[in-house]
C-alpha cells in the first residue's frame, strides 16, 4: 500500500511539473533584455546628441553673429524644460491609462516607476527597463520643443518662449504622443502608422514654429536687408549631428536590438543620401550650382519625411520617400514659404511640417507588401491612406489651435517679441548680456 501511494505522489508530481513546463512554453516569463537595455541607453543618447549640440548648432550656424549665444541659450534652456515638465506629468499624460485622447495621472512624478519595472518591447517575453524609456521618450519631447526655437529666432522674449514651451508641451504634444503611440490612443487603434515621430515631433513642431512666425511678425528688415546665416561651417557641423543621432531617433523606436532596428537604422541612412541628392539636383537645375547650406537642408529633409516609414517600408521605399522629401524640402523653404508671406526664420514648417506631411502620407504607400514593405498580405492601400491623412489633419489641426492659444498666453503675460533696440542690437547682448565673437 505504502509503495503505491509514493508511485501516485511520484507520478502526480511529474504530471503538474509537465504541465507547468508546457505553460512556460506556451507563454514564457518576461524578462529584461541586457542587450536590448544597453541599445536603448545609447539610442537615448544619440537623440540627446541631436539637440544639444546638433540642432543647437545647426540654428545657430543659421543666425547672424549678434544672435547666435541666444539661439544657443534657447535650445539648452527649452530642452532642459521640456524634460523635467516630462518626468513631472508629461510621461504620465502621454503613456499611463486613460483614454483614446490623453493618459492618466498614475504615474506623476514617475510614481511607481524604478529599477525593477519594465515595459515590452515587440518581442513577446521581451523588456526593457521603464526607466530607459522614460528616457527616450522624454528625449522625443525635449526635441519637439526645441525644434519650435528655429521659426521665432532673433526676435523672441525669452520668457515668453518658456510660457509656449510649457503650455505647447503640455496641451500639444502629450495628447498627440498618447494618441499616436498609447496602446488605447485615438489614432493607435485606428492603425495610424507613425514608427519614431512624422507626426508628433515634426508636423507637430512645423505647424506650431509656423503658427509662432505668424504671431511674433517678421523681423526688422527681413525682406529689405540680407539677413544671412553667419557660419555655415557649423549649420553643417550640426547638419552632420543631426543625422548620426537620428540613429537612434529611428531605430531607436524599435525598442530593441533587431532586425526592425536594422531596417530602420539603414533606411535612414539610405533616405538621407537619397534627399541631399535630390535637393542639390534641383538646387543645381534651377539655380545653376549646388550649395552646401542646400545638401544639408536636404539631408534634414529626407531624415524629416523617412522618421515615419523608417521601421516598415523597404529600402526602395525609402529612397523614394527620401528623395520625395528633398524636393519637399526645397519647395517649403522657397515656393511655399513666399506664398505664406511668413518670416519663419530658420524654415521649420518648410521642412519639418512639409516633409513630415509628405513622409506620413507616402509612409502608407509603401508599407504595402507590393512595394516592398512590411505590412499584412491583406494590405488595404486606400484605407490606410485614408488612416495616415486623418493622422495629419488632426495633428495640424490640434497643433495650430494650441499654439494659438500659448503665444497668446505668453503674450498676454510677457510679450512675445524684444524691443526695436533690442533687436538692432542683438539678443545676445540685449537679452543674454554676452557676446560670441569679440570684435
Amino acid at each position: 500500500m505504502g509503495k503505491r501511494m509514493l508511485l501516485s505522489w511520484i507520478t502526480a508530481v511529474a504530471a503538474l511539473t509537465l504541465a507547468h513546463a508546457s505553460d512556460a512554453v506556451a507563454a514564457p516569463a518576461s524578462t529584461i533584455d541586457k542587450g536590448d537595455t544597453a541599445w536603448m541607453l545609447v539610442a537615448t543618447a544619440l537623440v540627446m546628441l541631436m539637440i544639444v549640440p546638433g540642432l543647437a548648432l545647426f540654428y545657430g550656424g543659421l543666425v547672424r553673429a549678434k544672435n547666435i549665444l541666444s539661439v544657443l541659450t534657447q535650445v539648452l534652456v527649452v530642452t532642459s524644460l521640456a524634460l523635467l515638465l516630462w518626468v513631472a506629468y508629461g510621461y504620465s499624460l502621454a503613456f499611463a491609462g486613460g483614454n483614446a485622447v490623453i493618459g492618466g495621472i498614475g504615474k506623476l512624478f514617475l510614481s511607481g516607476v524604478g529599477s525593477a519595472s519594465a515595459v515590452d518591447t515587440f518581442t513577446a517575453g521581451v523588456q526593457i527597463p521603464e526607466l530607459v524609456f522614460v528616457a527616450f521618450q522624454g528625449a522625443f519631447a525635449a526635441i519637439s520643443c526645441a525644434l519650435v526655437v528655429g521659426a521665432i529666432v532673433e526676435r523672441a522674449r525669452f520668457a515668453a518662449l518658456l510660457v509656449f514651451t510649457a503650455l505647447w508641451f503640455t496641451f500639444a504634444y502629450l495628447p498627440l504622443a498618447h494618441m499616436v503611440w498609447a496602446s488605447n490612443g485615438f489614432l493607435f487603434t485606428r492603425g495610424a502608422l507613425d514608427f519614431a515621430g512624422g507626426t508628433v515631433v515634426h508636423i507637430n513642431a512645423g505647424v506650431a514654429g509656423l503658427v509662432g512666425a505668424y504671431m511674433l511678425g517678421p523681423r526688422i528688415g527681413f525682406g529689405r536687408e540680407r539677413l544671412s546665416p553667419h557660419s555655415l561651417p557649423l549649420t553643417f557641423t550640426g547638419a552632420a549631428l543631426l543625422w548620426v543621432g537620428w540613429f537612434g531617433f529611428n531605430a531607436g523606436s524599435a525598442l530593441e536590438a533587431s532586425g526592425v532596428a536594422a531596417l530602420a537604422f539603414l533606411n535612414t541612412l539610405i533616405a538621407a543620401a537619397a534627399a541631399v541628392l535630390a535637393w542639390s539636383a534641383i538646387e543645381a537645375r534651377l539655380r545653376k550650382r549646388a550649395s552646401m547650406l542646400g545638401a544639408a537642408s536636404g539631408a534634414i529633409s529626407g531624415l524629416v519625411a523617412i522618421t515615419p516609414a523608417c521601421g516598415s517600408v523597404g529600402v526602395g521605399g525609402a529612397m523614394v520617400i527620401g528623395a520625395a522629401g528633398g524636393l519637399a524640402g526645397f519647395w517649403g523653404v522657397n515656393a511655399l514659404k513666399h506664398r505664406l508671406r511668413a518670416d519663419d526664420s530658420l524654415d521649420v514648417f518648410g521642412i519639418h511640417g512639409v516633409c513630415g506631411i509628405v513622409g506620413a502620407v507616402l509612409t502608407g504607400v509603401f508599407t504595402s507588401p507590393v512595394l516592398g514593405g512590411s505590412g499584412p498580405a491583406d494590405y488595404d492601400l486606400l484605407a490606410r491612406l485614408g488612416v495616415q491623412l486623418l493622422g495629419v489633419g488632426i495633428t495640424i489641426g490640434w497643433s495650430m489651435l494650441v499654439a494659438l492659444l500659448a503665444f497668446f498666453a505668453a503674450k498676454r503675460l510677457f510679450g512675445l517679441r524684444v524691443g526695436h533696440e533690442a533687436e538692432r542690437e542683438g539678443l545676445d547682448i540685449s537679452a543674454h548680456g554676452e557676446s560670441a565673437y569679440e570684435v
